[in-house]
């Protein structure tokens, strides 16, 4: 989409899930690193983090496998 559509074309991976998680009602998934490798601005992730038993350590572990640092280290 970038070459497409230039480097300032913002883009979503929707149903992001983490490796082990099923894909539930989702056709297409990707991990957060993954969603990173292919170049996405931004992830939309619901059930990992929503049914997860401690949310707030789903959160930060989807945070950083998608950004690659901490969440301690955000600016």
């Amino acid at each position: 989409m970038k070459a497409r559509c230039g480097a300032g074309f913002l883009t979503v991976t929707p149903g992001v899930r983490f490796a082990e998680n099923a894909a539930d009602d989702q056709a297409r998934v990707a991990t957060p690193a993954r969603a990173r490798e292919l170049g996405s601005d931004y992830i939309v992730v619901g059930r990992p983090v929503t049914a997860a038993a401690d949310p707030a350590a789903a959160y930060r572990r989807c945070f950083e496998e998608f950004t690659g640092r901490k969440e301690e280290e955000k600016i």
